[in-house]
């Protein structure tokens, strides 16, 4: 049966789903459970399988992740939720010291088969704290899998397969396309694989690489750029670790041309370890520099500026005609 379903549904059918089919996917989080959460995944879910599966925390992000470390380790499919990225930081203690290391320091004995949801990124005109777009963080970690998703479809089947994995899954929600659009979505369909890019559009002179909310951005300058006879190929980057660098390897040799974007801080980000790897095993193929356009050095502003910080569909035809331009 196909619904069409907007992405914060689609979160919160894919729930629904895990839940139906294995007693052991529990939820927990602040609020998860009457409110349904701050932006509503996970309404009517507390109703229909009760006060022992839908668990409403306090205001303890530490504990959140502890309790799903402990959940995960004994048998139970924890999906936890942390009501804004910019509130995640208490709970990377537990993610990086014990989550991420459960299955190496037991010997794979114990794996650890929680999923920790967060909104993040900007576009909503938050407060301090609410609008940070951190994944590279938690790139960085062995042990951790990092996975954003950019339209309903793929929240639905990446969130899906994300349950079921053995090891823990940070799974990050763009929250300014929560509502964005609707897309159908086939609730019987298949979950969509983990690890791996997806090719959005076909293309021959330049590829664009990008994820999550700025995917939006990505594909509308694609169609600019059609206008400026440019055919631009978009690579929605969807598992940003383990990172599929091959099918970004396989575009770039052909297209000869890199953009990255993401709304996240320039230095240091998931965008240059993407143009580290094009230098490293694409050199030879690459007829221009690779550009990127991100974010700035600097914290989230409030919403007057918040809009100036994010990258604007321009902004990306811009550094695309400037590869074709060398």
């Amino acid at each position: 049966m196909s619904k069409d379903l907007t992405m914060v549904e689609a979160v919160n059918l894919a729930m629904d789903h895990a839940m139906a089919a294995d007693p052991n996917v529990v939820l927990l989080g602040e609020d998860i459970g009457v409110n349904g959460g701050v932006f509503r995944a996970t309404q009517g879910l507390r109703d229909k399988y009760g006060l022992k599966r839908v668990i409403d925390t306090p205001l303890a992000e530490t504990l959140i992740a502890g309790i799903s470390v402990g959940m995960a380790a004994q048998g139970l499919k924890p999906v936890a939720e942390i009501q804004f990225m910019g509130f995640i930081f208490p709970a990377m203690e537990q993610l990086i010291c014990h989550a991420a290391r459960m299955r190496n320091r037991t010997r794979g004995r114990l794996s650890c088969p929680l999923v920790l949801r967060a909104p993040f990124g900007g576009g909503i005109h938050a407060p301090e704290h609410h609008s940070e777009s951190t994944e590279a963080l938690f790139a960085h970690i062995p042990g951790l899998r990092v996975v954003i998703p950019s339209s309903p479809v793929r929240a639905y089947g990446l969130l899906r397969a994300a349950i079921n994995e053995p090891d823990p899954v940070i799974f990050l929600e763009p929250k300014r396309i929560y509502r964005a659009s609707k897309k159908a979505i086939d609730e019987n369909s298949e979950p969509l694989p983990l690890d791996t890019c997806f090719t959005l559009k076909v293309g021959q002179d330049v590829t664009l690489v990008s994820w999550g909310a700025s995917i939006n951005e990505t594909m509308e300058a694609a169609s600019l750029l059609e206008g400026h006879g440019i055919s631009a190929e978009v690579i929605d980057v969807a598992t940003i670790k383990p990172l599929d660098m091959e099918t970004i390897l396989a575009s770039v040799r052909k297209t000869g041309r890199c953009v990255i974007v993401h709304e996240a801080c320039r230095s240091f980000g998931v965008g240059a370890e993407i143009s580290a790897g094009l230098m490293e095993r694409a050199f030879d193929d690459l007829k221009s520099p690779v550009e990127r356009v991100t974010g700035f050095d600097t914290t989230m502003p409030y919403y007057r500026m918040e809009d100036h910080y994010l990258p604007h569909t321009d902004d990306i035809v811009r550094a695309s005609i400037k590869t074709l331009a060398n």
